[in-house]
């Protein structure tokens, strides 16, 4: 059973079309690169699934136990977020928001998933540290710990390693590629053909309005 289907997806705002009749699956396991031109519809996709905009017409379902609030997400950053004036802990506790209902605290258990989610991270040592003052690799550390203790079954990327330099950009696809060996199913927008080949299982590419899945050794052709 897929842990996410999408069928027959219109997306745009209002009366602005952006993506057709989009139909795809994904299975636990799966590591999924969403390639495509700048401003082809890759985000918007992602924030569909994320249920941050309604689709125009279609319809988008979870199963496999993983349900609609439990997608964790890691977006592209501004210059106003990157200046957050808040703790690493902070930050990363309050990825379990979600779990929390309409209780005001944390609990022992979401503070525990907390630190869990920082050690797997290496960030344990920064967890006094403004999140302000951090390295651009750091605070993407920080935002991956944080989605993890959103989701502990699917992660949603939308260009991880935007701005980082090479050795940083290494190091946080290494860390992406043992959480999909941990078992966590990834979704990952990227412009970057080569990771996208050597980490993906299957790869979505959208163009001309419209989604379709390209065999990563058939990407080389495109």
């Amino acid at each position: 059973m897929a842990q996410l289907k999408c069928e027959n997806l219109t997306l745009g705002y209002n009366s602005n079309t952006v993506l057709e009749n989009v139909s795809f699956s994904v299975e636990k396991g799966d590591y999924l690169c969403i390639i495509g031109e700048n401003g082809s519809g890759k985000t918007t996709l992602m924030k569909t699934i994320l249920r941050l905009q309604k689709p125009l017409e279609g319809q988008i379902s979870t199963g496999d136990g993983v349900l609609p609030d439990e997608i964790g997400y890691l977006p592209q950053q501004t210059q106003v977020q990157r200046d957050f004036p808040a703790s690493v802990w902070e930050i990363v506790l309050s990825g379990c928001q979600s779990r929390c209902g309409k209780r005001p605290f944390y609990n022992k258990e979401e503070k525990k998933l907390a630190v869990e989610a920082m050690k797997r991270m290496e960030i344990e040592n920064l967890s006094k540290r403004c999140y302000r003052e951090l390295s651009g690799g750091q605070q993407q550390r920080v935002l991956l710990a944080r989605a993890l203790c959103a989701a502990q079954k699917m992660l949603l990327l939308d260009e991880p390693v935007s701005g980082l330099d090479p050795s940083v950009t290494q190091e946080m696809y290494e860390l992406i590629e043992q959480l999909h060996k941990d078992g966590i199913t990834i979704m990952m927008i990227t412009h970057d053909v080569d990771a996208a080949k050597k980490y993906a299982t299957k790869i979505l590419k959208v163009q001309d309005k419209t989604a379709l899945f390209i065999s990563p050794d058939k990407l080389e052709e495109i």
